[in-house]
């Protein structure tokens, strides 16, 4: 063989190396060297894609030189690439430049929750600087704050009282908001240590459909993710009526450092509102967060919090009593309610890719939780002496870890994603306490005090398997609990416990029908938890009632600046809670059946207007009452939210949003009403080089309304026989404040 025919062997044989499809793998990142997640990887030639992970790595299959491939994220300007023989000797770094949101650039195929996606876009588009403004993100959710502003919101989601969180899961950063066998009621979830400003994410999921999710995700999950870093320090105060005042504080810790970050954040409130007997309600939060990536870009994040308040409150006032004029609606019957509360978490989560088919995510996290509060809902009916104020106490310990594997494999020529998790949690909660008491100093006598010990064991597994448009996602679920509850209001010691497992199969399948139409059918068991307390007292009460549910689903963009999702769907639960606060128990209250439809649109009519509209219709009944007592108490019918927003005009930002929910029955066989409301706020910002004012003005109109209103049998003291009517908490009126902001 003469020299000739060796070079061109090898000439063959190398080229035929480099044009062999391969793995492309490299890294998406912004312009200040930040990864990006969920950004969409196409190769033109080979028609393969991805998504980059949390840490921006991606890995894109069946590449090879000479290949085009486009990159995207919404609010970034699209790329394309062609692939040379450099991008395969080393990991491919990609560099995205912000632009402005733009819907019409929005493909519903590239995106690997679309839902998700437009939440991400009204975050961007509406800002949000107070805790209920996170919640009211979640299209459908409706929020009610009824006890002084420290107290925990009241939750409406597709037909549901959830009370404070007893059938919507919550957690931040990977780590659980809502609190099992809870002193004031089951799966209370007070979300007010999470500082608005630090949400960059908020996703979430209506109905029990998610195997990832476990306890209380009945109606829906709502997860929030912190931002890794600051892009601008921050200075901001907000001064308004009724004595508001916030200030706020963000601070970039380390600059422009490679590969890591840090900041913290610093937020006071006050404000007495608009009661004749001031709230004084004051909170302090405090939030730090610490990211650092390796050279392999394995991703770990260290978040430290803390958040204490203190509140007074006019409670839930009866209607007869404005009525008549011996209050107004303003006014009080006992103004002694109110309370304490604080919470410190502590939260570690850790990132990497094991193989090039599989990586791996992990939390570990611990929360240290203080809890006191003072209520009187019937006054005198109970104890016509001292009155029927009762206090709800706890302290509490969390401890838990949850580790996720996803690993991406084929069967055949189906793409499979397969992601598999496990989790632990444990809730020690000492003296969990209910008194009878007076003036929040006497106590008259201890109805509850005892020793909460719970833990939840979980593991599931959820595979995705792709079909062409086709996408079928079956999933398993299973979750172990251990409940101990020890009674020292017992003569003797006395520690009860029981043991119960459940498993929740998922079963969901998409349809891409178009690039901007995608059809959905998911279905699912899932189940939300009983208090402790019940379930080890042998009542024979269900521990771990069970909810079945399925969506039929849209998401469409008809037209390039419009996107349209509509969900059917029906849910059925074997059983419901109703806590019972002054008793300390919780009743079961049998079967239900809801279904309904959601409706929500997106349109942007240019680059700075932006309008968006969420609406809900619900049936919701119980199974075993008779037609005309079958209602579900305070289960709304009708919703609606939305509004128009405007940013990025020269200086000037702003925009106008609206709520409403309409008459809701108030008790099972509808002759007591709750009424709706309409309510419309507006917000208007103007720039000048780092400096921006800003006013806000809640319910604009002045709108007379109720917040949260519950049919409510009481006694007042000047009263022979009790009265069962609506007893509210009012909304607050014209509201106007004024804020001024540095960035730095």
């Amino acid at each position: 063989m003469d020299t000739l025919q060796k070079i061109f062997i090898l000439s063959v044989v190398f080229f035929t190396h480099l044009t062999h499809a391969q793995d492309l793998k490299g890294w998406v990142l912004n312009e200040e060297n930040q990864p990006l997640e969920a950004a969409y990887l196409y190769n033109l030639s080979s028609k393969t894609h991805a998504h980059t992970a949390e840490n921006g790595l991606f890995i894109l299959e069946r590449s090879q030189v000479g290949d085009s491939i486009k990159v995207g994220l919404l609010g970034y300007q699209n790329r394309i690439l062609v692939l040379d023989t450099l991008a395969f000797n080393s990991a491919l770094k990609i560099s995205l430049k912000t632009k402005v949101f733009q819907l019409k650039e929005l493909q519903i195929n590239e995106q690997l929750n679309a839902l998700n996606t437009i939440s991400r876009l009204d975050l961007n588009t509406s800002p949000v600087n107070s805790s209920q403004e996170v919640l009211r993100q979640v299209p459908g959710l409706v929020i009610g704050q009824h006890a002084g502003g420290g107290k925990a919101e009241q939750l409406f989601l597709r037909g549901f009282d959830i009370d404070h969180g007893t059938d919507v899961a919550i957690s931040v950063d990977g780590m659980p908001v809502n609190m099992v066998s809870h002193a004031h009621g089951q799966g209370y979830s007070d979300l007010h240590f999470l500082i608005p400003e630090t949400v960059s994410k908020i996703d979430f999921g209506k109905g029990a459909y998610y195997a990832d999710k476990g306890d209380f995700n009945t109606a829906g999950y709502v997860d929030f993710k912190t931002k890794d870093y600051l892009k601008d320090s921050e200075i901001s105060v907000s001064i308004g009526q009724f004595n508001a005042l916030r200030t706020l504080g963000m601070f970039d810790l380390l600059g422009d450092t490679k590969n890591k970050s840090a900041y913290m954040a610093i937020e006071y409130l006050e404000n007495d509102g608009p009661f004749e007997s001031p709230q004084n309600f004051n909170r302090l939060n405090v939030f730090g967060k610490y990211t650092t990536f390796s050279p392999l870009n394995n991703k770990f994040s260290l978040t430290l919090s803390h958040f204490t308040s203190r509140w007074d409150a006019s409670g839930q006032i009866p209607q007869r009593e404005v009525d008549n004029g011996n209050i107004s609606r303003f006014g009080a019957i006992d103004d002694t309610e109110g309370g304490t509360t604080s919470r410190t978490n502590l939260n570690a989560e850790f990132s990497k890719y094991i193989s090039d088919k599989t990586r791996l995510k992990t939390n570990v996290f611990y929360t240290h939780y203080e809890f006191e509060l003072f209520s009187n809902f019937t006054f005198f009916l109970e104890d016509p002496i001292n009155g029927d104020q009762i206090k709800q106490k706890e302290n509490r310990d969390i401890f838990g870890a949850n580790t996720v594997l996803t690993h991406n494999t084929y069967v055949g020529n189906m793409p499979v994603t397969i992601n598999s998790g496990l989790g632990v949690r444990n809730d020690i909660a000492n003296d969990t306490e209910l008194s009878k008491t007076l003036n929040r100093t006497s106590t008259i006598e201890q109805v509850q005090l005892g020793d909460i010990n719970q833990t939840n064991l979980n593991a599931f597994v959820n595979a995705e398997i792709e079909l062409g448009k086709f996408k079928i996602a079956p999933a398993l679920r299973l979750d172990y609990f251990k409940f101990i509850y020890d009674d020292k209001l017992q003569p003797t010691y006395t520690s009860l416990s029981e043991t119960k497992a459940i498993i929740s199969p998922k079963l969901n399948f998409f349809f891409e029908a178009q690039n901007n139409l995608q059809l959905y059918l998911k279905s699912g068991i899932g189940f939300h938890s009983n208090d402790t307390r019940v379930v080890v007292s042998n009542l024979d009460k269900p521990v771990l009632p069970k909810a079945y549910g399925v969506d039929l689903g849209t998401i469409w963009k008809p037209i390039p600046e419009l996107v349209v999702n509509s969900a059917l769907w029906y849910l059925f639960l074997e059983q419901e809670f109703v806590y019972v606060g002054d008793a300390g128990i919780v009743e079961p209250s049998g079967e239900t059946r809801r279904y309904g439809l959601d409706l929500g649109l997106r349109y942007q009519f240019n680059d700075w207007l932006y309008l968006n509209s969420d609406a809900t219709l619900t049936k919701a009944r119980s199974v075993a009452d008779p037609d005309g007592e079958n209602y579900i108490p305070l289960a709304p019918d009708f919703t609606l939210s939305g509004g128009v927003s405007v940013k990025n005009l020269k200086h000037f930002s702003g925009g106008f949003q609206y709520r409403y929910i309409d008459d809701r029955p108030a008790n099972e066989d509808n002759s007591i009403v709750a009424d709706g409301y309409f309510i419309t706020d507006f917000n208007a910002n103007y720039t000048i080089k780092d400096i921006t004012f800003g006013v806000r003005i809640e319910n604009v109109f002045d709108t007379e309304w109720n917040e949260t209103q519950f049919a409510t049998e009481s006694r007042l003291q000047n009263e022979a026989q009790s009265v069962e009517e609506i007893h509210f908490t009012p909304g607050t009126p014209f509201s106007l404040k004024g804020t001024i902001s540095y960035r730095f």
